[in-house]
């Protein structure tokens, strides 16, 4: 009997993953795993074999969203940008990607993360909110810590709110930035 290949069984298991992000983003947590199954257009044995659970489906569909939000802030090139379009590139990365796993919003926890993930992600945040702190380009008497929970505060508020959808992913990006650098005061 032969086996499939490594590149096959990839193709299915992101198949399954991109199916499943849809399926949870439109049903939420009424999404059964045949539910799953039928929008990837695979059998519900050979998702029970790459997924054998929820939990492992839901672990797996994390790790490729944080996958591709770590790939999406390294293309974003922070070292290289002023703070400022730093900041509206994180945004427009994390909101880009935002649509595609709207549901791991509701399903699961911070707590879930990876340490290997939070590190790649808040690590170059991190230094842009120093960066910016030192140069003058952000409050320095807030500290790096409570600038970051603000900015991160408005980005789950517009995630959580569905901004990102209703006006747009980069309008969305754009007013958060606009926001969080320069307040809510009128130009």
């Amino acid at each position: 009997m032969m086996t499939r290949s490594p590149i096959l069984r990839d193709h299915v298991a992101a198949a399954i993953l991109d199916a499943a992000a849809i399926v949870l983003a439109e049903r939420g947590d009424t999404a059964s795993m045949a539910d799953v199954a039928a929008a990837a257009g695979v059998g519900r044995t050979t998702l029970y074999r790459y997924f054998p659970n929820r939990d492992k489906l839901l672990h797996a569909l994390t790790e490729a969203a944080l996958t591709e939000l770590v790939d999406r802030l390294v293309a974003a090139r922070l070292e290289s940008a002023s703070v400022p379009d730093g900041i509206a590139r994180v945004t427009r990365a994390v909101l880009g990607a935002a649509g595609k796993y709207q549901a791991l919003a509701h399903t699961a926890r911070k707590a879930d993360m990876p340490p290997e993930f939070a590190d790649q992600l808040g690590e170059p945040l991190a230094m842009l909110f120093r960066r910016g702190a030192a140069d003058g380009s952000l409050r320095a008497d807030l500290g790096t810590e409570t600038l970051l929970g603000l900015y991160t505060a408005l980005l789950e508020g517009v995630l959580s709110q569905g901004l990102h959808h209703h006006l747009g992913a980069e309008p969305a990006a754009s007013a958060l930035t606009s926001i969080f650098l320069d307040g809510a005061r009128p130009r």
